[in-house]
């Protein structure tokens, strides 16, 4: 079988996943895959595909030592998904030891916690998402209680591997976001606590975090 749609992949993880704030997470992943994906020249359907699929099973096989992503993976497997998808997704999972290798891997592990961190700060500003800066970023990461299970030295490592400077890989990441803001819920009216992060680590604007890579 060919790549998944992006449609197709959405449809997928909606039956899959029932939670709103996973779902508005790997949206976001999505967003900010697709921009890296028109900026490098790759295809934006497979790595718009990637971005949602890779926390597929994780509603429903949250535990790190022996499901999450591994059933997704299977299921990829079985399908006749391409490598470079499967290995991306396997790739953004560190514990599983595999080397992000391709452009598409570095960038999903780059943008998945990224993009969960960038949704936690939104949240607890008046704006939101908007106008904020890679500083207003930077300020929330010297902070060890907030979002305290996302690994800031990943985040960092993210934007290493890819070849980006950090502070333009956050200007980047947020300028992605920033257009689907109401989607994601992170226009400044989400008093809700509806983040759009999922395994990341945030679900709510204290920072509550669930501490998955």
């Amino acid at each position: 079988m060919a790549a998944p749609s992006r449609d197709e992949a959405w449809e997928l993880f909606c039956e899959w996943t029932e939670s709103e704030s996973l779902r508005r997470h790997v949206l976001g992943v999505e967003a900010a895959m697709v921009a890296y994906a028109e900026r490098y020249g790759e295809d934006t359907e497979l790595w718009a595909a990637t971005g949602i699929l890779h926390d597929l099973d994780y509603e429903k096989h949250p535990d790190l030592e022996t499901g999450h992503p591994r059933v997704a993976l299977a299921l990829f497997e079985e399908r006749g998904y391409p490598p470079e998808l499967i290995d991306a997704v396997a790739g953004h999972a560190p514990y599983l030891g595999v080397p992000r290798e391709s452009r598409m891997s570095r960038t999903l592990f780059a943008v998945d916690e990224l993009s969960g961190f960038i949704a936690a700060v939104a949240l607890v500003r008046p704006t939101g998402i908007e106008g904020m800066s890679p500083k207003s970023v930077r300020k929330k990461m010297k902070q060890p209680s907030f979002a305290a299970a996302v690994n800031r030295e990943d985040m960092r490592l993210g934007a290493e591997e890819m070849g980006e400077d950090f502070d333009q890989h956050l200007a980047f990441v947020i300028a992605a976001l920033e257009p689907r803001a109401a989607e994601l819920g992170l226009t400044g009216e989400a008093a809700d606590g509806q983040a759009a992060v999922g395994n990341d680590g945030v679900s709510a604007p204290t920072g509550n975090v669930a501490g998955e890579a």
